[in-house]
């Protein structure tokens, strides 16, 4: 559909000024229209309530703003929804497999202020998904959710129907994010959905837990599920094991047995600034000629002579804690959202007798496979939490396009009615 303007009377060629507005709201979200028109957002729920009382004037500011929108639906393949975004490393991994992100949630405003600052704010972008109304987020081929896992107990469903208490999924995950994430599998019926987190999801509750999220997405949503635990370090230099849950509405013949990983990734140089002028600096995380890592991140002597004797006191007890000493060609230990405290699961060596530092937040972002050009707009303690906190994005990109040939079949299924399912799967 064009947006370019029409010739003519515009005060007779307007659209419906309900259609107008819906468009536009599911576009830019409400907020950010209603920055765009520089009203509040009392004013735009009058509007659609009542359309009479929107002016002719903004309808054609609607119609212009409408107009300049980057048409990306031409050059994306299908299009995603990106839940629990973070920072949006799923949604990279996606986007360089030619999908359109259609809408966004993420509750943290330090997060979403990184996401946006990278990603623009052309689709809807809502914090609490928790009280958001299913039925309200556009239609989408993709559902991607990168959902934080809490505890929950399992209720028998004989029981519950005893007590005349609801059952299936709205029972056993009720209360838990993960939930959310099933309801609006059950409303939008996406084709295809991943969901990715902790390796330690398999083994919660003795394995319950992710029996009950199996069960509730094969049995009471009626998906072919897949999954599989993959370490990031094949990418890059973090060990790094998630676990990918895949989801199919139809059987495609998707398997992970032929995705084609790197027998091995690079080590720590790679990440790492070289601190020989060979780089621009970039203030505040390296300064100088050189672009030498800026001093605040080597640990103060009171700060690494603790973390030895804790590191001490339980090896003693016989216990694994401590902190870890990496070098250009070591594989780091996972990156965890707590590294703003004192950075003590990687931590590089600087030489004999000089204390070990931190990474910085840029060598964080390329630990974590983002694009080089990935700004960082937040303090340091927020972009550690947030690269913690977020995927290898390499990994979900091999995912994403190993995944594309399925997705394309059931988006040619829903075109034409035929379903032919690939035999053989590749990126």
């Amino acid at each position: 559909m064009s947006r370019s303007m029409p010739s003519g009377n515009l005060f007779e060629l307007q659209p419906d000024p309900v259609a107008l507005l819906a468009e536009a709201k599911q576009v830019f979200g409400k907020k950010n229209l209603a920055a765009r028109l520089d009203v509040d957002r009392k004013t735009l729920s009058r509007w659609e309530k009542i359309p009479e009382k929107l002016p002719i004037a903004r309808q054609l500011a609607l119609r212009e703003i409408l107009r300049t929108v980057p048409r990306q639906s031409e050059q994306a393949d299908f299009t995603f929804i990106d839940l629990f975004a973070g920072i949006g490393g799923i949604r990279a991994g996606f986007k360089a497999a030619h999908g359109r992100c259609v809408f966004t949630s993420e509750w943290n405003p330090w997060a979403q202020k990184t996401y946006t600052t990278n990603y623009g704010t052309d689709e809807p972008l809502i914090g609490d998904i928790t009280q958001y109304a299913a039925q309200n987020i556009p239609d989408h081929d993709v559902l991607l959710a990168g959902f934080p896992c809490q505890p929950f107990s399992i209720a028998g469903v004989s029981k519950k129907n005893a007590l005349g208490r609801p059952h299936g999924f709205e029972c056993t995950t009720q209360g838990t994010l993960f939930f959310d994430v099933a309801r609006i599998i059950a409303e939008k019926r996406p084709k295809v959905f991943l969901l990715e987190n902790v390796k330690n999801l398999l083994s919660h509750d003795k394995g319950n837990t992710f029996r009950v999220i199996r069960e509730t997405l094969e049995k009471e949503l009626g998906y072919i599920v897949r999954s599989k635990v993959i370490d990031g370090q094949c990418f890059v230099p973090q060990h790094r094991e998630r676990i990918l849950i895949l989801g199919f509405c139809e059987e495609t013949g998707f398997s992970f047995d032929d995705l084609r990983l790197p027998d091995r990734g690079p080590s720590l140089k790679s990440i790492l600034h070289p601190e020989d002028g060979s780089e621009e600096a970039e203030e505040p995380y390296t300064t100088g000629p050189l672009a030498k890592v800026h001093a605040k991140y080597t640990l103060t002597t009171k700060l690494w002579q603790y973390l030895q004797a804790y590191a001490e006191k339980h090896r003693i007890a016989g216990n694994g804690f401590g902190f870890g000493i990496v070098d250009e060609n070591s594989v780091a230990r996972t990156l965890s959202a707590r590294y703003y405290k004192d950075g003590s699961e990687i931590l590089v060596k600087r030489g004999k007798s000089r204390n070990p530092r931190r990474l910085t937040p840029r060598e964080c972002s390329r630990l974590m496979g983002f694009p080089a050009d990935f700004k960082i707009p937040v303090s340091d303690t927020q972009a550690y939490k947030q690269f913690g906190n977020s995927v290898v994005v390499p990994v979900i990109e091999a995912v994403a396009l190993h995944m594309k040939p399925h997705i394309m079949t059931l988006k040619r299924y829903e075109e034409t009615g035929t379903f032919q399912p690939l035999l053989v799967t590749g990126a």
